[in-house]
C-alpha cells in the first residue's frame, strides 16, 4: 500500500466527489490519506470527514498564511479537536516568506506556539516551510527538547538543508514534484537521503504530478510520485511504497505494516533472514538504530527452520521467481552453515536462479574449518564485509568475537576466490574510511570491491 500522508480532501474541488476521490485513492493502492487542516474550521471539516470516512485520518493547525488571525482560544479549539482518535499530527504549521500573507512576526509567534502545544499534547508537526528555511529550523530547533517529532510537508530545500531537517529527527515529505523535469534539486535529495525517513504526498488537489500537471491533484495520483522515487533510487515502487508505509506508521501510526519477515524482496532479489547471531558488533551496523531494512522488520523472535524458510520463500513466488536469492539478514548466516548449504541446495532443486551469501568472512574461524570449500556448487557469490584495510582499523570498526578476525577474513576471501565463481569485497564508506586503501586489498586478492554507503542518520 501507499499512504498519502499530505492531502486537502476538504477542499471544494475535491469535497464534492469525494466518494469517487476515496474510491479511485483505493484503486490505485492508496491504503491511508491523511487530509491536513489548515485553520480552525477547516480541521473541524478535516476531523468529521475523518470519522465518517474509513482510510482517512486528519490533522488539526492553522496555516502560516491565516496566522494574523489566530487566537489562544482558538488554539484550544484545536487543542480539544485534537482528542480525536482520527487526529495523527497538528498542521499544517509553518512559516511561508514567499506570499507573506500574515506578517512575519506574527508567523513566527504563532508557529512557535503550535509547536508548543503539539509537543504537550504529544502530537507530530506538519511543517509549512516556503523561502524560510533558517526561521524554520531556529524554531523547531528551539522547541524541540528532543521531544518533537514531525515532517517537512512539500519538501523545497537542497542537499544540506535536508541533513539539517534529518539531523533534528524530523522526516521529509516528497511531493509530485520530484516529477518535474526540471526539479533535479529534489531528485537529487532523494537519492541522498535514507528513505526510511522520507514520506509520499499528493498535496492534492495542487501539485499534479507531470503526467497530469496542470489539472486538479488527487490521492490516486500519488502512484507517479513512488514511481519517480523508485527510479532516483533504483528501486521497485514496491519497495518505495513499502518503506515510505513504514515511515509513515512510525511517524503517524497510519499505514499497515507486516510483521518480522524471514523471507523479504528488494528490487528482483530474494533475502532470507535466518539468524540475529552475528561474529561481529560493528560500529556503523544499521541495527542498532531500527530493526528495519528497506521497510522490513528483520526482527526474530526466534532462528526459523528449514521448512519455516522454504515455506516463506514459496509464500514469495517460490526461488524461480526472483533473479537471485540472497541469505543475509542483521546476523551471520554463516553461523548456520550446514542449514544454509541445505537450504541452498533445495533452493537450487526448486529452480533458484542464482544464490548469494552476505557473510562477515569470519565463519573459517568459527567452524575451524574451510568453509568456502563447503559453499562450493551450493552459491554463485558471496560478498564479504571487508570493512577496513588493516587489522586495528577492522578490530575498531567491526569489533569481532574471535581473535585473528581480519587475518581469518582475508583467508576466507582467498578460499573463496578460488572456489566459487563470484566473490565481492564490500566496506561502508565511515568517515575517515581510506576507501582506495581497502580497494588495494580487495584487488590483491582477487575479489571484486563494493563501496556500500554509509548513513549516518537512519
Amino acid at each position: 500500500m501507499i499512504v498519502d500522508t499530505h492531502a486537502h480532501l476538504t477542499a471544494a474541488e475535491l469535497r464534492r466527489e469525494l466518494d469517487a476521490v476515496v474510491a479511485r485513492a483505493r484503486d490505485a493502492g492508496v491504503g491511508a490519506i491523511v487530509t491536513v487542516g489548515t485553520d480552525l474550521v477547516d480541521s473541524r471539516a478535516a476531523v468529521r470527514l475523518a470519522q465518517r470516512t474509513e482510510g482517512v485520518w486528519a490533522t488539526v493547525g492553522v496555516h502560516p498564511h491565516d496566522a494574523a488571525g489566530l487566537t489562544e482560544a482558538a488554539l484550544d479549539d484545536l487543542a480539544a479537536l485534537a482528542g480525536s482518535p482520527k487526529v495523527v499530527a497538528w498542521g499544517e504549521i509553518g512559516l511561508d516568506y514567499f506570499r507573506d500573507r500574515s506578517p512575519r512576526d506574527e508567523q513566527r509567534r504563532w508557529f512557535r506556539a503550535q509547536v508548543v502545544r503539539a509537543r504537550e499534547l504529544g502530537l507530530p508537526v506538519v511543517v509549512h516551510d516556503r523561502e524560510a528555511h533558517a526561521d524554520t529550523l531556529a524554531i523547531l530547533k528551539a522547541e524541540a527538547g528532543g521531544e518533537l517529532r514531525g515532517v517537512f510537508h512539500c519538501f523545497s530545500g537542497d542537499l544540506s538543508f535536508a541533513r539539517e531537517v534529518l539531523a533534528l529527527g524530523f522526516y521529509l515529505s516528497i511531493p509530485g514534484t520530484v516529477t518535474y523535469p526540471k526539479n533535479d534539486e529534489l531528485r537529487r535529495v532523494v537519492a541522498s537521503v535514507p528513505l526510511e525517513r522520507c514520506l509520499l504526498e499528493t498535496d492534492c488537489p495542487y501539485l499534479a504530478p507531470q503526467p497530469r500537471r496542470g489539472q486538479r491533484n488527487e490521492p490516486s495520483l500519488i502512484v507517479h510520485t513512488a514511481q519517480a522515487v523508485a527510479e532516483v533510487r533504483g528501486l521497485a515502487v514496491s519497495d518505495v511504497a513499502r518503506v515510505t508505509t513504514r515511515a509513515s506508521r512510525t511517524l503517524f501510526g497510519v499505514g499497515e505494516v507486516g510483521g518480522a519477515r524471514i523471507a523479504y524482496p528488494i528490487r528482483r532479489s530474494l533475502y532470507l533472514n535466518v539468524t540475529s547471531r552475528c561474529t561481529n558488533r560493528c560500529a556503523f551496523c544499521a541495527k542498532g538504530r531500527s530493526p528495519e531494512v528497506k521497510g522490513h522488520d528483520l526482527t526474530l523472535e526466534r532462528e526459523p527452520g528449514i521448512d519455516e524458510v522454504l515455506a516463506a520463500v514459496e509464500a514469495e513466488g517460490g526461488p524461480a521467481a526472483w533473479e537471485e536469492v540472497v541469505f543475509c539478514g542483521f546476523g551471520e548466516p554463516l553461523l548456520r552453515l550446514d542449514d544454509v548449504t541445505a537450504l541452498a541446495r533445495e533452493l537450487r532443486r526448486r529452480g533458484a536462479r542464482r544464490i548469494r551469501v552476505n557473510t562477515d568472512g569470519l565463519a573459517n574461524l568459527v567452524h575451524e574449518r574451510d568453509v568456502a570449500a563447503e559453499l562450493a556448487g551450493c552459491v554463485d557469490a558471496v560478498s564479504v564485509s571487508l570493512n577496513a584495510p588493516d587489522a586495528a582499523t577492522y578490530d575498531r570498526l567491526c569489533r569481532p568475537s574471535v581473535s585473528g578476525a581480519y587475518e581469518g577474513v582475508l583467508a576466507f576471501v582467498r578460499s573463496a576466490v578460488a572456489r566459487l565463481p563470484e566473490v565481492t569485497a564490500s566496506v561502508v564508506a565511515v568517515p575517515g574510511l581510506d576507501v582506495e586503501a581497502c580497494r588495494r586489498v580487495a584487488e590483491s586478492l582477487g575479489a571484486r570491491f563494493r563501496v556500500r554507503e554509509y548513513n549516518e542518520v537512519g
